[in-house]
């Protein structure tokens, strides 16, 4: 009874732990200790955990763990920060993949139907499935766009789902459970597919929270208390973060899965002629002439690496110069919730010097430059002009309103979301053609 009072008391403090992470990953300042006080909770239920397992089986669980455990440190030290989000994206199918094993076992350890445990095993498998494709649209694989009548295939299969839950909760065998969760490892397919590359932060969101609730069902199968709280607020917080970036695009989540258009209409091609070209030296000397000058990173920083080269030269524009130099974050801004964030903390970006949408898009008409380094879609105007736009309705932040804008890129191709960038061709931008990182260390060497 002593035992078990003790176990309650470590599962509790890690709950905590998990609380106070939660509370300190919202703010970029705190994030790190945030992160730390999730690593403490992690260890203690880990290892309270191994306590209450059968003794008979302790050296398999203990080689798994120190395995998994060996795996997760090479892994993590050695993923590039661009490749963040494809990771993200992995390790959040693998809780999927975790809760679908838990409660397969359960289930036929058991004997027993329980819906809780069914709940863990749908939820799970969708979670699984779905991240994966998440993780192969990131990684470029996206050769599977929204497919004909996909919104009908998409019933069928829910149908059929609840068609072999009911069936399984009625006769337990061996094959309808594998029908159970085959069909539910299809449904995490078949809803994913057909989502653009656009919307796959708040894909990753949901799916987050997908993960979060199914194991926070089988918590409650296996009476874990850690493991219903933890699973609660990834589920609450991946829901919250959904709609909150549904919001900043100006969408809803049945809108993202359910879309009916198929591809944007953006027109004929132009040519790279009719954009203005820059040089490095045309940045460096109109910025250092600035009395402001605000800097929008995008996906094209983290595939570059230039967030040092960024932050050397914010410094000197700032120490040499004294220019104002803020940098300008949208919330969908790379490919997952926070990844410029994420970047400019890691080269060590003052917290106070980047700002939101809603806190930065007022001073773009102040501004004597716009830096914008390979963010296509979040400063699209189509998004505001063209209905028929895939960006129509999403809040962007208006670089066009500074002075002059300089647009960091590789070429004029279209970005994530498929769609041209008028932007490129308005009078006052100069395209700086080449790698963003070489780009911007050409002009850190002018300055």
């Amino acid at each position: 009874m002593i035992a078990d009072k003790g176990l309650y008391v470590i599962y509790l403090v890690a709950s905590l732990m998990f609380i106070f992470a939660i509370k300190g990953l919202s703010s970029p300042k705190n994030a790190a200790k945030g992160n730390d006080w999730a690593i403490f909770g992690m260890m203690l239920a880990i290892v309270a955990t191994l306590f209450v397992l059968p003794a008979r089986n302790d050296f398999v669980i203990l080689t798994v763990a120190l395995t998994g455990a060996v795996l997760g440190v090479l892994w993590g030290k050695n993923i590039e920060m661009k490749k963040l989000p494809q990771m993200i994206a992995l390790l959040n199918g693998l809780g999927g993949l975790s809760s679908l094993l838990v409660g397969m076992v359960q289930i036929f350890a058991q004997k027993t139907y329980a819906f809780d445990v069914c709940v863990g095993i749908v939820v799970g498998a969708v979670a699984f499935t779905g991240s994966l494709v998440a993780f192969l649209k990131l990684q470029g694989i996206d050769y599977f766009k929204r497919f004909p009548f996909s919104n009908f295939i998409n019933v069928c299969v829910f149908g059929a789902l609840c068609f072999l839950w009911v069936m399984f909760a009625q006769n337990q065998t061996l094959i309808n459970a594998g029908l159970v969760v085959g069909v539910s490892l299809l449904f995490g397919v078949t809803i994913s597919l057909p989502v653009g590359g656009a919307d796959m932060p708040i894909v990753i969101s949901v799916l987050n929270a997908c993960s979060g609730f199914a194991a926070s069902a089988i918590g409650f199968a296996l009476d874990n208390v850690v493991l219903i709280i933890t699973g609660a607020l990834v589920g609450a917080s991946g829901t919250i973060l959904a709609l909150f970036m549904s919001a900043a695009m100006n969408k809803n989540l049945l809108k993202i899965f359910f879309e009916t258009k198929h591809e944007a209409k953006t027109g004929a091609s132009r040519s790279a002629k009719e954009a203005s070209v820059g040089s490095a030296a045309d940045a460096a000397f109109l910025m250092e002439n600035a009395r402001r000058v605000i800097i929008v990173p995008g996906y094209g920083m983290a595939a570059a690496g230039a967030q040092y080269a960024l932050k050397n030269m914010a410094d000197i524009l700032e120490k040499k110069y004294h220019v104002d130099v803020k940098f300008a974050i949208h919330p969908v801004a790379g490919r997952m919730p926070g990844h410029m964030n994420v970047l400019l903390a890691e080269a060590k970006v003052d917290y106070e010097k980047v700002a939101s949408l809603d806190e930065i898009n007022a001073d773009f008409e102040t501004a004597d430059v716009a830096y914008v380094i390979g963010a296509n879609d979040i400063t699209n105007p189509s998004a505001r002009t063209d209905s028929s736009s895939p960006l129509y309705g999403m809040p962007i932040l208006d670089v066009s309103k500074a002075k002059t804008v300089f647009f960091v890129k590789r070429s004029l191709s279209a970005g994530y979301a498929g769609v041209e960038n008028p932007l490129f061709f308005e009078s006052n931008t100069l395209m700086l053609y080449g790698d963003a990182k070489k780009v911007t260390e050409e002009i850190i060497a002018d300055l």
